[in-house]
């Protein structure tokens, strides 16, 4: 009796999203944003972030899917020691595989040439996992305000190749940032754009917040969400003072109209 119970438990825990319904998803967004920032689950690299594999795993246990190793082979030679591994990934309330992914790592890598063989073995399926969750989950972690790539998959852009100047990163032209879709936008000359940081993970997460009010369309959510990394801070505090202004005026028109 108290098993069967203790079952019923554990099926009715399995997830607390459903990935299906838009309205959820963006409340796991700002609890991924959260989640992530509060247990340093990301890598700054080159002034983006990316989150660790754990924080792609927390966000699909909050689904209720999870990874699976399907497949884990050497294909090392003489000159080189390297794995490949497959993994897929499960429903738990359907039971059905709904994703998969596969990743390769090798000792040729920059920074790996002293990696035992099980170190390149576990990296294989740590990159499969996250390249598994990347394939399905990729929106809800862009949503929640980081880049929609595994940091796994960038360890070789940590560090510039021998043969690259480390300067060459930031001589590169830099592509125009868009305006926010709710906010107006005010471009700012080059050389103070330049000395903005990126909005912050409390102002992404307020947007977000603001942007699952009722009022808000579907339309205007998915344009926010869709450039949000993009936005810096001058530029998010604009976003958030717009979106309030927003939602009390549609507010007000909806209660006169009643």
């Amino acid at each position: 009796m108290n098993t069967d119970n203790n079952n019923k438990t554990i099926k009715r825990k399995v997830e607390s999203y459903d990935i299906s319904k838009s309205d959820e998803t963006m409340y796991l967004a700002v609890d991924l944003a959260k989640f992530i920032k509060e247990n340093k689950l990301f890598h700054n690299i080159q002034g983006k972030e990316y989150v660790n594999v754990e924080g792609w795993q927390y966000a699909g246990s909050r689904l209720g899917i999870l990874p699976v190793v399907k497949e884990l082979t050497n294909i090392s030679d003489e000159h080189e020691m390297k794995y490949q591994a497959k993994v897929e990934l499960l429903n738990l309330r359907t039971e059905q595989i709904i994703g998969s992914g596969f990743a390769i790592c090798s000792n040729k890598e920059s920074g790996k040439k002293y990696y035992q063989e099980f170190a390149i073995a576990s990296m294989a399926q740590t990159r499969a996992i996250g390249k598994a969750y990347r394939n399905i989950l990729a929106w809800i972690i862009r949503a929640a305000g980081y880049e929609p790539t595994p940091a796994e998959e960038m360890d070789y852009m940590a560090q510039p190749a021998a043969n690259e100047p480390a300067q060459s990163y930031t001589n590169r032209p830099q592509a125009s940032k868009p305006a926010a879709v709710v906010a107006e936008s005010h471009p700012a000359p080059v050389q103070e754009e330049a000395e903005l940081k990126p909005a912050s993970t409390k102002q992404k997460a307020e947007i977000l917040l603001l942007l699952n009010n009722e009022v808000i369309t579907a339309s205007e959510k998915e344009k926010m969400v869709s450039s949000i990394n993009k936005l810096d801070v001058e530029r998010a505090e604009k976003a958030i003072a717009k979106l309030k202004k927003v939602i009390e005026e549609r507010r007000n028109t909806d209660d006169v109209a009643a």
